[in-house]
Order: structure tokens, then sequence, then C-alpha cells
């Protein structure tokens, strides 16, 4: 059986341009929910990506629904699969990587194998996903859904949720809270070049970060107890 829901708004472009400079490392230093597992990684090096999230279930060895999803994806898009826990057969490979880029999709993420990883990379498009397989789906039309709300990653994922994603990993957030969290991470990242360089003119780490502080006033409680 097939579903096919339409597209979710996209993600304003100004806002994009902001999401991107924002590291799901930083975000991950004040959250830690919307991160999906560490199993997802990256494929390309120094690669960054945020985006609307454009939902798939892809299930066993049907790609159906993959060519399907690639004929709708709007420039800037990140298409997101579920693949239902198969580990066996690969759903994205070389062919289907041109036609995101064609597309331009700003980044694939799946939830478990992909093949012809050097074609993918030629062609430039961003995946992240959990290993490479040679053996592949095939169209043989049995089920799959588009635009629901699926898995991936261990992180529940909504058709037109913001994602950020880089070589540390993904991160998944509400269009509500986007804005805010980046706009903090970017705040964290300015600070900490400016830590860089207190570094640079000879002050210690546990100073600059406020660990020696924290560790005199801890050993001073102790001392108190004893």
């Amino acid at each position: 059986m097939f579903t096919l829901n339409p597209l979710p708004p996209q993600i304003d472009a100004t806002l994009v341009q902001k999401l991107v400079r924002a590291e799901p490392a930083t975000i991950g230093h004040f959250r830690d929910w919307g991160f999906m597992d560490a199993g997802i990684k990256a494929m390309q090096q120094d690669v960054r990506i945020a985006g609307t999230a454009v939902t798939v279930h892809q299930p066993g060895m049907d790609g159906t629904i993959i060519g399907y999803a690639l004929g709708q994806l709007r420039p800037g898009d990140i298409l997101v699969v579920d693949r239902c826990g198969d580990m066996r057969y690969s759903g994205f490979g070389g062919l289907v990587a041109y036609a995101a880029k064609v597309a331009k999709v700003a980044g694939v993420i799946v939830d478990g194998v992909v093949t012809d990883i050097g074609e993918i990379r030629q062609h430039r498009v961003p995946v992240w996903c959990r290993g490479l397989s040679a053996v592949t789906t095939k169209r043989i039309g049995l089920a799959g859904t588009f635009c629901m709300p699926i898995s991936c990653g261990g992180v529940a994922v909504r058709p037109g949720d913001v994602i950020i994603a880089d070589e540390c990993g993904v991160v998944v957030l509400d269009p509500a809270d986007a804005e805010a969290a980046a706009d903090r991470a970017i705040a964290m990242q300015e600070a900490e070049a400016k830590s860089r360089a207190r570094l640079d003119a000879g002050e210690k780490l546990p100073d600059i970060s406020g660990a020696t502080k924290l560790l005199e006033e801890v050993m001073a409680k102790q001392a108190a107890k004893q």
C-alpha cells in the first residue's frame, strides 16, 4: 500500500542561511534531544546542510517510493528516509544521486545503507547513512509512504521539520524552535572564537571556562564537611 501526501511548506531561504551556520555539536551543548544516533554518518568531509525535511518510508526491497520522491523534491529540500529496519538493500545509488543533484536537493539522510559511494561523492550530493551495500532495491510497487511522520536514527521526523547536519551528526528541530536554537548556537560559536584568542594570549582554558572556580568552590565545600 502507498500513501502520498503533499509537500510541506519550505523553510524560508533567509532562515536556512542562518541555520546552516549553527553546528549540531554546538546545539548539543544546550539540548540533548532531537539528535539522530551516531550510526547515521556523513559520507563526505567538510559538509554542513540545513533545510526542510521531506520524509519517506521505504520498506524492504521496494525502491518505488524513492523514485517518486525524486520527482517531487524542490531545491533545498532534505530527503529523510526511514528504511523500516532494513540493512541489506540500498535504495540510493549513483543515478538516484545524480537525479538529486539535478533537483538541487540539499542532502539525503537514510536510516539504512546506500551504494555507489564513489558516484555519490562525484556528484557532490551530501548523504548520511549507516553504511554501504552492493545489494539494491527494485521497483516492484509494493509499499511506501511520502510525507508522513517517520523515525530516522531513533528520532521522530515530521514533514517540514528543520534538519541541520554535518560530519558530527544530524539534529531535527521543530520549525517553531529552530531560529532560537540557531541564534544561541551561533552566539556560542562566536564566544568560542574569543576564547581561542584568550588562549593565544596565555590564559588557561579552565580559567576561561570557569572550571577552576567551580573546582575551588567544590573543594572548599568538601573541606568544610571534614
